[in-house]
């Protein structure tokens, strides 16, 4: 697998560019809570973030399924490292407005919602079939790995000498990554016929909606990532910094998250579950801990150690997902339909972060994580229904064309 040239640079982009975004994940909360204190103010930036996916996500996936995916991850982390990089420079110089904040990370969203679709797409072009679940496995790992230590660093940097300088670190590192996606040989589907984009549109929710068991869970996590985002995304450093320590304490508890994805990572090298949607489905609701662990105000470290065990789940759900997809959706539609599990997953996701702030404000931080809590867990158990969820076994599948196998070169 690491014999493959492909396969190794973009490895080197899934270990630069999740630490440098790390930096931003840490830096923009604690940016906004500095400049206004409102929770309300940081669910707006953090919607404005999420809300391109809506557009941007299902164009990412027509294009590519039509040009080499590195190109769609190479303009994307060039939009998302300006944006963050510009809002560091207006964060250190003291001109920084809200309105700023909102312009920028709407741009930063535009990247995001970009990355999804030609990140899932690019691997199965560069490794053989036999060893996608490893490779799926290995990339995140690295992936993760960078985050945790990105997190940790940028806690440190945000706590030490403000959030400006995380966030224009956050800018460089992504700039970096550039003319090793370039260097990736991988190429886009060959097409017989040329077809406007929105018949590639439709044929993708063709695809999409002929599979019972893709449009259930996708519908399942819209609202478990809604709720979710809203009281751990949004609400988790307002209670990290008025009850666990402030910025430092925010950096721990997202390092201790990829420590977990890390170890989700290892453990997938060599972890199949008989029925992996059903395990899929299940975690949705375990996830259900991340709000309650906030709103009964444990401890940070007991805080810390639930989010490393609920990364390892979260992980393994991750792998087996992705090798799904990609094991029962036609190569030539994985983008399209990955688009369509992007848009569907996360469609709510604005929703709840710019619903998390008020109503916190309203009725308080914990009375709201509780809520979404129970929200999770009763849509995950929901989404058990579909014969299919339940019976899927890791040996079925199969419908889609093999991945013809790649050289060593990557040619």
């Amino acid at each position: 697998m690491l014999a493959i040239r492909d396969f190794r640079l973009l490895l080197a982009d899934r270990l630069l560019a999740p630490a440098a975004v790390a930096f931003s994940v840490v830096g923009v909360s604690f940016a906004v809570l500095d400049l206004t204190g409102s929770t309300a103010d940081l669910s707006y930036v953090l919607a404005a973030q999420i809300a391109p996916a809506l557009v941007f996500t299902l164009i990412s996936g027509v294009v590519s399924d039509r040009v080499p995916p590195q190109r769609v991850i190479v303009a994307a982390n060039v939009v998302i490292a300006l944006s963050e990089g510009l809002l560091g420079v207006l964060v250190l110089s003291g001109a920084v407005r809200l309105w700023h904040m909102i312009v920028l990370e709407t741009l930063t969203g535009v990247g995001m919602a970009a990355l999804w679709p030609a990140m899932q797409s690019v691997l199965p072009k560069i490794v053989p079939d036999e060893l996608l679940q490893q490779a799926n496995a290995v990339s995140r790992l690295a992936m993760n790995g960078a985050q945790m230590g990105g997190a940790a660093v940028a806690g440190v940097v945000v706590a030490a000498v403000g959030p400006g300088w995380a966030m224009s670190v956050c800018g460089v590192g992504l700039l970096a990554t550039v003319p090793m996606l370039l260097s990736i040989r991988a190429s886009g589907h060959a097409r017989t016929d040329e077809t406007s984009a929105l018949r590639d549109l439709r044929d993708g929710w063709s695809e999409f909606r002929s599979h019972t068991w893709l449009w259930t869970i996708v519908a399942q996590y819209c609202v478990v990532l809604m709720a979710w985002y809203g009281s751990f995304q949004v609400l988790g450093p307002p209670v990290a910094k008025d009850h666990l320590g402030g910025a430092a304490a925010w950096g721990a508890i997202t390092s201790a998250e990829a420590l977990g994805l890390i170890a989700g990572g290892v453990i997938s090298l060599r972890f199949t579950p008989r029925r992996p949607l059903l395990l899929v489905v299940s975690i949705g609701a375990i996830l259900a801990v991340s709000p309650l662990s906030l709103a009964m105000r444990w401890p940070l470290v007991a805080i810390c150690l639930a989010t490393a065990v609920l990364g390892v789940f979260l992980e393994i759900m991750m792998v087996q997902w992705s090798v799904t997809l990609t094991r029962n959706v036609p190569p030539e539609k994985l983008a399209r339909v990955s688009a369509y599990d992007a848009l569907g997953s996360v469609m709510a996701m604005p929703i709840g972060a710019l619903v998390a702030g008020p109503l916190a404000a309203e009725i308080g931080l914990s009375a709201t994580q509780y809520g979404a809590a129970a929200l999770m867990v009763a849509v995950s158990s929901l989404a058990l229904l579909p014969r299919d969820v339940r019976r899927m076994r890791s040996t079925d599948g199969g419908s889609a064309p093999s991945v013809p196998a790649a050289s060593p070169s990557g040619s």
